[in-house]
């Protein structure tokens, strides 16, 4: 199987250059945030800077609290999705109090672009003054520092619970990116340590801080379509194939450390990063590290759908799939699939493949689509319903990040806390078991469990290699 020729490695010009693409003025953002227009599907909602890369916000205009009430933040996990979530902590945490003091990642290279950005960005809002920005490339070590308040967790899904479980220890507030966690076991155990540590916790499901889905979902409770029956959601495919075949591990990459819980396995490119550019990394599409596009966007759209449905502190009570798994080299997580899973309330939430990626919602009046690019109705007057005085009112977000630095300060539940960001994890997970199975398998969202069923059972975790159990 033929290798593509890779880049030189990026240069940290380039870097930054490619870290710039696309970022709004100020005005800019201002205008998106409260301009409506007419479409033919009704009023078009401008999506929040939640889904955008960070906005570069001059400081000469933001009003900031006192050094001395800074809020100190952590990135563990610096690569293709960290450096994006610590940009945005930056910008946020500018208006907000808060400051990146210290980057965290097992390959020295990716560590070494993110304190280099970190204080570059510093310097440029402080009239070139360096940051002094600490890098580690073990997350304990950055976890043991007292004068640390919160972290950010953005490394591959396999490690999400073990550092998660060790920042809740630390009593360290948390921004984890979804899916949650790996496994549904893993996932209770954080849930029960985030309570018991008395911390934040807010997953990185940033739909729920962008303008359509919250709209649709308050709709929907308010039943703008009527009785809801049935929800569609729709999840973009996985492409590609993985070479399998053995390389030198990279010296700047802690290679063992990268693996932590998940079983040995012989190092290539393709399995980790790539080490010349920020792209999508190959992990995304290896079971043993992330189980494929059903936890990568499925916990995004489920977690809209179980938002609509009234149902996201539980989950369904039967699911049913199928999927197919075709011969890809290294990658072998699904490809197509299709899934039906039932809700007490007689909902049937309806899972498969395709484009655009989004949430149907369908009632007897009418239905409701939200995507990250459009919200329409099957008749635009649904979009204008107005809620009543005793109607249902949805938590209101408009940025993801800005809404957890602010939930740090009030010590409140964030858009997405970690009992949400589990069940809708849940709703996942639960539907890759059935599609391993091939069988339909009945849940108790009370009980977390599977009816009668051991085989399913022995699904919800997975052996941890030491030291790296949970």
């Amino acid at each position: 199987m033929a290798r593509r020729k890779k880049p030189s490695r990026i240069s940290r010009r380039d870097f930054l250059k490619a870290a710039a693409v696309s970022l709004a003025a100020p005005a800019g953002l201002a205008a998106a945030n409260t301009a409506s227009a007419s479409q033919p599907n009704g009023p078009a909602l401008s999506p929040d800077s939640g889904s955008r890369a960070p906005t570069i916000v001059p400081s000469r205009v933001l009003g900031r609290p006192a050094p001395s009430d800074t809020l100190a933040l952590g990135c563990i996990g610096v690569g293709r999705q960290g450096q994006g979530d610590m940009q945005e902590a930056i910008y946020r945490g500018l208006e907000t109090g808060a400051r990146v003091v210290a980057v965290c990642d097992v390959d020295s290279h990716r560590v070494e672009d993110a304190q280099w950005l970190v204080d570059k960005i510093y310097a440029e809002e402080a009239g070139g003054k360096p940051s002094g920005c600490a890098a580690y490339r073990d997350f304990r070590e950055l976890l043991a520092r007292k004068d640390i308040d919160g972290v950010l967790i953005v490394t591959p899904d396999h490690w999400h619970a073990f550092v998660a479980l060790a920042a809740a220890e630390a009593r360290k507030d948390i921004y984890l990116e979804k899916p949650l966690t790996y496994s549904i076991a893993e996932g209770r155990k954080l849930v029960a340590a985030v309570r018991r540590s008395k911390i934040v916790l807010q997953t990185g499901s940033q739909q729920r801080s962008q303008e359509y889905f919250r709209l649709a979902c308050e709709l929907v409770r308010n039943q703008a379509i009527g009785t809801l029956f049935s929800m569609r959601v729709t999840l973009p495919p996985d492409q590609g194939a993985g070479d399998p075949r053995p390389q030198p591990v990279p010296r700047n990459l802690d290679y063992d450390f990268w693996l932590g819980p998940a079983a040995l396995a012989p190092f290539c490119e393709d399995r980790t990063h790539p080490q010349r550019s920020y792209e999508r990394p190959g992990w995304l599409q290896i079971e043993a590290y992330c189980r494929g596009m059903i936890t990568g966007w499925g916990s995004h759209m489920n977690d809209i759908a179980q938002w609509g449905n009234g149902t996201d502190l539980s989950g369904p009570v039967e699911v049913e799939a199928t999927g197919e798994f075709p011969d890809r080299g290294l990658f072998d997580v699904h490809q197509a699939f299709k899934a039906e899973c039932v809700y007490a309330n007689g909902v049937r939430l309806f899972q498969e493949t395709g484009e655009p990626a989004g949430v149907r919602f369908e009632g007897d009046r009418g239905w409701i689509f939200a995507s990250r690019e459009e919200l329409r109705a099957s008749d635009p007057a649904l979009l204008k319903v107005q809620v009543s005085a005793g109607g249902v009112r949805l938590y209101r977000s408009t940025n993801h990040m800005k809404d957890f630095l602010e939930a740090m300060r009030s010590r409140k539940d964030p858009a997405a806390p970690v009992e949400v960001g589990h069940r809708s994890n849940s709703v996942c997970i639960i539907t890759h078991i059935a599609m391993k199975l091939r069988r339909r398998l009945k849940w108790d969202p009370a009980a977390e469990q599977f009816v009668g069923d051991e085989e399913a059972n022995r699904w919800l975790d997975y052996p941890h290699r030491a030291p790296w159990t949970v």
